[in-house]
């Protein structure tokens, strides 16, 4: 074996090329060529002694000659991939057997190389071959990279709850059926979406997310459905929408309650017949898709309601996976608030070892309106400020220590007389609601099960105001 390091650049890793050519001198021409771009070469007179050192020597790529006794380069090529399946095989060819060469393309050779060829052309086929093993090797393991960080195994939560929903998860990723997961705002549906994908045959493939209520209704259909050229002004070039991008993936469309009946439509074609029709076109296209989707409204009431149809209801409706709020896990609040500082202290450069116990007494009580994703921000809000190797109550954002002590004047303030003391529960359960949206009030309307006029009533009822809430 030989090896030589000279100053070119083409080449920065030492890959290790096995060359096999019954002729010494091809043998000796290619490792000169390959060994002045910086690969280390190995060489084998026949295929059965190349064969002999793949099964004992890692090579990145294997170059052979085709016509060779003994084993011939075909040979080669099928036991090389048996033994390596991912090593690139370059076949070396006279003229007169260049049909051969391309038969053996077709068995799953990288390229070939005629002869007699020029040092150029060896290196650029060889570059091209072991770029193309790099590149997939990456991929390969940037896609295990985010199985192992969206396996159901690593989605924080002890809990009975989360223990229904890992058991849901697994069924879930071994079947291709529609998922619909059901939550509040930062309970971590997409999370559980992505969960599903990277555990499902599917893995490889795309996982392509889609927030239907952040994208305006006029626009929402051609970013899923796609577009052909001169469909309405702007629209210079074809474009792809979202369902052929996943194609043989994944899609999640997150906030389904919100689509307009007319994508409703659309898209319960798509999920009947497999096909969807760009914006401006005409021709149908297959596309293979897994589709999960998530809301935070209870679709079978949209479907009473008559604003979402029933047909679609039950299209989606196949495995139905219930996140439950913060608040109703609270035995998981000390777990997820470990996992977070520990992350951030991580990303942070800190070393704050834990919670002090009126910090986790405080975030324990806290009702969480805001569920996972508010906690996630509060413990990185205290990660930011403390000083110390133990999280105290300073660290603890303003308008948060100010609801707690909201709580405490709340209990402390209670009345005898029971009307009374119905209208501070109201007064205050709206206010708390309202904190949680963020004073949207159409929002808080849903959630408080009554219209916007009636809370704009109890408001001036119990002179609630726009500072209370902020």
């Amino acid at each position: 074996m030989t090896s030589e390091t000279t100053g070119s650049t083409a080449v920065m890793a030492r890959e290790r090329i096995l060359v096999v050519d019954d002729s010494e001198g091809t043998r000796s021409l290619c490792s000169k060529i390959l060994e002045k771009e910086g690969y280390v070469t190995d060489t084998a007179a026949d295929g059965a002694e190349a064969l002999e050192k793949i099964k004992s020597e890692p090579y990145d790529l294997i170059l052979t000659d085709l016509m060779m006794p003994h084993m011939d380069g075909l040979e080669l090529l099928e036991h090389a991939q048996k033994e390596h399946p991912g090593v690139p095989v370059i076949i070396i060819t006279a003229y007169a057997s260049v049909a051969t060469a391309v038969e053996a393309m077709k068995k799953g050779a990288y390229d070939y190389v005629p002869k007699p060829f020029n040092p150029g052309e060896l290196q650029i086929t060889v570059h091209k071959a072991l770029d193309e093993k790099n590149l997939r090797r990456e991929n390969i393991e940037l896609k295990k990279e985010l199985k192992d960080k969206y396996h159901y195994e690593n989605i924080v939560g002890t809990g009975g709850a989360m223990q229904k929903i890992y058991r849901l998860i697994e069924k879930a990723a071994e079947s291709n059926s529609n998922v619909v997961i059901y939550g509040d705002s930062g309970t971590g549906k997409e999370l559980i979406a992505r969960a599903i994908h990277f555990n499902s045959p599917r893995a490889a493939e795309k996982f392509v997310p889609v927030s239907c209520g952040a994208i305006p209704e006029t626009l929402l259909e051609s970013e899923l459905f796609g577009y052909v050229k001169g469909a309405f002004t702007g629209a210079n070039t074809d474009k792809k929408g979202m369902f052929e991008v996943a194609d043989k993936g994944t899609l999640f469309l997150d906030e389904i309650g919100d689509i307009t009946p007319a994508i409703q439509v659309k898209l319960l074609r798509v999920l009947q017949e497999r096909v969807i029709t760009p914006v401006g076109g005409t021709e149908p296209t297959k596309v293979d898709i897994r589709l999960i989707s998530a809301t935070n409204r209870d679709l079978s009431k949209e479907v009473e309601k008559g604003g979402f149809r029933q047909d679609l209801f039950y299209r989606l409706h196949v495995v139905p996976i219930y996140l439950p709020p913060l608040r109703e896990r609270r035995e998981d609040v000390p777990l997820l608030a470990e996992h977070f500082l520990t992350k951030y202290c991580k990303e942070n450069n800190k070393n704050i070892k834990g919670f002090s116990a009126e910090v986790m007494n405080q975030l324990m009580s806290h009702n969480w309106p805001g569920n996972v994703r508010e906690l996630e921000n509060i413990v990185q809000r205290i990660v930011t400020f403390e000083e110390g190797e133990v999280a105290g109550v300073d660290s603890l954002p303003p308008n948060f220590k100010q609801q707690i002590e909201y709580h405490e004047k709340f209990y402390k303030d209670s009345v005898e007389n029971l009307q009374d003391l119905i209208d501070q529960v109201e007064k205050h359960h709206i206010v708390h609601i309202l904190k949680g949206t963020g004073g949207r009030r159409t929002e808080a309307a849903e959630r408080l099960g009554i219209d916007r006029r009636t809370l704009y009533g109890k408001m001036h009822k119990y002179s609630i105001t726009p500072d209370m809430f902020k």
